[in-house]
């Protein structure tokens, strides 16, 4: 048996405003930054566990202060009672009774919670010699059902219709994951469409996109309507017909204005609009919906918690889900959603415009194909070409798709470097910039 004997924080920002990357109409000047945590144990086998919450910047030292805040449930704890009952230990970060008045599940506490919760889905996968999606993807339907919590949820999935939903897809896992490592899983890029990018630079990383085999492009959108136009048109015509483009406005838009906005960007064929108003608007959502049918409408990165996804799916909200690797409690909450969304027949395509997103999130899309939705048609996971060189195992993207990874882990730790190099204020990569 082993024991927890240290959970280190840091704080790790990187100056991506520089240059303007992960600009949007509400976020013009982001650092991508992570809340960072290494959960350590006395087992002597040289595994640990990482976690992040993604951040741009200020306030993350504030997210730190809130991971740190969890050591006590953790520390000197036995590290296989955690691992061999992850529902029991999400429920007791989740559960604590003083720490669920600052949501309740909800906000910096419930991010700070995924950030450990997934720290130690990291660690268990290393134990246990596999990736992620590979380790999820292993589990029976029951083993799986038991990772969720189902209070507040019973009015839209019961126990027994997740249990459905799993075994239905169990027949054939083995051949889906034979499927996923020959073909990968479809992906699209973010990274030409920057709110900060010249046109010039929009249009010649739109036509690398497509060189480089995506089928589908973003833009953020939201700041002035005749610049939209603008560069939605200069899209359009470097990627052509036949290229997927989303438009994102990052929750710029009050109800009537989303709807009377985006009926001038339709005619460029729009694959969807993302966050077009604030992330707890249910109701609003559903009015956009309709407003801009047959458009779709996206939203997820800034979702709270499982109970707000599942009123999204009973009011139509939605009709793409993007589930967060570091939004939610986690893992098992992620689950949670993906059994949501497959009970409801809704597709789900990703966030992952931040640090280390597309390292964590890709695991929960392979295990949704693998062992849930059963599908990757019409699905697609983002992809944001920035800072995956700083990662023990960056994410393998050619040819338009995200390739399974194969080593051990969750995906989710960063090169010692990077932690020495960009902690804030004082690593080198931070006085270089001043």
């Amino acid at each position: 048996m082993s024991i927890i004997t240290a959970m280190d924080t840091f704080d790790i920002r990187f100056p991506t405003s520089l240059e303007l990357d992960g600009s949007d109409a509400m976020n013009p000047d982001p650092d991508y930054s992570a809340a960072y945590l290494v959960i350590r144990t006395d087992a002597g086998d040289g595994h640990e566990g990482h976690g992040f919450v993604f951040t741009i910047g200020r306030g993350n030292e504030v997210e730190t202060a809130a991971i740190e805040a969890l050591r006590e449930h953790i520390l000197g704890c036995t590290v296989e009672d955690l691992l061999a009952d992850m529902g029991t230990t999400w429920k007791l970060l989740t559960h604590d009774s003083q720490l669920r008045w600052l949501g309740p599940e909800k906000g910096v506490m419930h991010m700070a919670i995924g950030a450990v919760v997934n720290a130690l889905w990291d660690l268990k996968a290393k134990r246990a010699g596999l990736p992620l999606w590979e380790l999820l993807a292993g589990m029976t339907p029951d083993e799986l059902v038991a990772l969720v919590d189902f209070r507040y949820l019973t009015d839209a999935l019961t126990q027994d219709e997740a249990l459905d939903i799993l075994r239905t897809a169990e027949p054939g896992r083995k051949a889906r994951k034979e499927a996923l490592r020959a073909e990968g899983y479809p992906a699209y890029t973010t990274t030409p469409g920057w709110l900060g990018y010249s046109d010039e630079k929009l249009t010649r990383l739109a036509k690398e996109a497509v060189a480089d085999g995506f089928a589908q492009i973003k833009l953020k959108v939201g700041a002035s309507l005749e610049d939209d136009i603008r560069r939605v048109r200069a899209a359009r015509a470097a990627v052509g017909p036949d290229v997927k483009i989303a438009v994102d406005a990052n929750q710029r838009w009050d109800v009537q204005e989303a709807i009377d906005w985006m009926a001038h960007l339709a005619p460029y064929d729009i694959a969807w609009i993302e966050e077009p108003t604030s992330p707890d608007d249910i109701l609003g959502h559903a009015a956009i919906a309709r407003g801009v049918a047959p458009v779709p409408v996206a939203t997820g990165e800034h979702v709270q918690n499982r109970v707000v996804f599942k009123q999204m799916l009973q009011a139509g909200s939605l009709q793409v889900l993007q589930i967060d690797a570091a939004r939610v409690a986690g893992v098992n909450e992620n689950i949670a959603i993906l059994l949501l969304a497959a009970k409801f027949g809704v597709r789900v395509c990703p966030h992952a415009g931040g640090v280390g997103l597309c390292e964590a999130v890709q695991h929960l899309s392979m295990f949704d194909f693998i062992a849930v939705s059963g599908t990757k048609e019409d699905r697609t996971i983002e992809f944001v070409d920035h800072l995956h060189e700083h990662f023990i195992t960056p994410v393998d993207v050619h040819d338009g798709a995200y390739w399974p990874p194969s080593d051990p882990g969750a995906g989710n730790e960063m090169l010692r470097e990077t932690l020495a190099a960009y902690s804030f204020p004082d690593g080198p990569a931070w006085k270089e910039s001043r």
